[in-house]
C-alpha cells in the first residue's frame, strides 16, 4: 500500500428534498381540513421519521475518521427501472449503497428470507410481513450495474461484470436504535447485509480490511462523479397531488359560494323539489 493523504468523511451530496417537501406538505395541511388533513399530517409524519433515521447514518458517517466519499439521496433510471438510494458511500477500497430502514417495532429475518416486523398499536400486538430492503437494494445494485455497462465495449463491459459483486457492496441499516434485529435463523448471504446504524462503521473497515487495492483520491472522485452525473435532481413532487386536490376543492367551494350569492341577489333559494329543504351543493 502506498502513502495518501488522510482526508477523512468528505460530504460530496447532502439532500434537503425531504426539509423541502416537509415544509410544503406542512404548508398544505394549513389549508387543509378532514380526512385530507390527516393524511397528510400522516405523511408528514412518515417523512420527519426517515429523515431522523438518515440522521442518525450521518452523524455515524461524519465520526468515522475514515476516508470516504459521501453522496446521499441519488435518484437513478435505467430504462423503465428506477433507484432512489439513500446513501453511497466511496471508501478507499470499495463502494457501499447504502439502504436507510427507520422502523418502529422490532424485526425478524427468516430461514426462506422474509422479513417480518412487530410493534405494538393502541396496545395491540401487530406482526406483519414487509419487502425486503435486500431486495429493494439488490434492484438498486442491479440498475447501477446497467449503467455503467451502458456504452462500454465487451472486454470492458466483462471487468465491470467480474468485479462488480466485490466493489459494489449493499448494506441495509436498520437506523432506529430501538429496534431489535432477529436474524438467528437468517441464511448468511441476508445476515451478512443486514446491521444496525451504529455497527455501521465497524461493517465498512472489516470489509475494506479484507481488500488489497487501494483508490487513490481521483479514483474515488471518478466513482463519485459516475453517480453525480446520472443522479436525476428533478424528480416528481410528491406533494403536488395533495395541492392539486385542495386547490380542486376550494374551487368547488367558490363556486357554491358565487352561486348562493346569486341566487340570494335574484331572490331564489335552493329548494328540493320532492322534501322541500334548501339543496346544497356537495363535491
Amino acid at each position: 500500500m502506498f502513502f495518501q493523504k488522510k482526508i477523512g468523511p468528505i460530504f460530496l451530496k447532502e439532500s434537503k428534498e425531504t426539509q423541502e417537501f416537509m415544509l410544503k406538505m406542512k404548508e398544505l395541511s394549513s389549508r387543509a381540513s378532514g380526512t385530507l388533513k390527516q393524511e397528510i399530517e400522516k405523511q408528514i409524519k412518515l417523512a420527519e421519521y426517515g429523515s431522523a433515521g438518515e440522521s442518525n447514518i450521518a452523524f455515524e458517517l461524519k465520526n468515522s475518521n475514515m476516508d470516504m466519499y459521501i453522496l446521499h439521496d441519488i435518484y437513478l433510471e435505467y430504462e423503465d427501472l428506477s433507484a432512489q438510494i439513500d446513501y453511497i458511500i466511496i471508501t478507499r477500497k470499495r463502494t457501499y449503497i447504502i439502504e436507510c430502514k427507520n422502523l418502529i417495532g422490532n424485526i425478524e429475518i427468516d430461514n426462506k428470507g422474509n422479513f417480518i416486523r412487530t410493534y405494538d398499536l393502541f396496545g395491540k400486538k401487530i406482526k406483519e410481513g414487509m419487502y425486503s430492503p435486500v431486495t429493494q437494494n439488490e434492484r438498486h445494485r442491479t440498475i447501477i450495474k446497467q449503467l455503467k455497462l451502458k456504452d462500454k465495449g465487451i472486454i470492458k463491459q466483462l471487468l465491470i461484470k467480474n468485479g462488480f459483486d466485490e466493489y459494489y457492496k449493499g448494506v441495509v441499516v436498520l437506523a432506529n436504535p430501538k429496534t431489535y434485529l432477529n436474524d438467528k435463523y437468517a441464511k448468511k448471504e441476508i445476515k451478512e447485509q443486514v446491521i444496525k446504524a451504529d455497527q455501521l462503521i465497524s461493517y465498512i473497515k472489516k470489509l475494506d480490511e479484507k481488500e488489497e487495492g487501494y483508490l487513490t483520491e481521483k479514483d474515488m472522485m471518478d466513482i463519485a462523479n459516475f453517480f453525480l452525473q446520472n443522479n436525476i435532481e428533478n424528480r416528481s413532487d410528491y406533494s403536488k397531488k395533495y395541492e392539486e386536490i385542495i386547490n380542486c376543492l376550494n374551487k368547488e367551494k367558490a363556486r357554491e359560494s358565487d352561486l348562493n350569492e346569486q341566487n340570494e341577489n335574484k331572490g331564489i333559494k335552493n329548494i328540493c323539489p320532492i322534501c322541500g329543504n334548501d339543496l346544497i351543493l356537495r363535491t
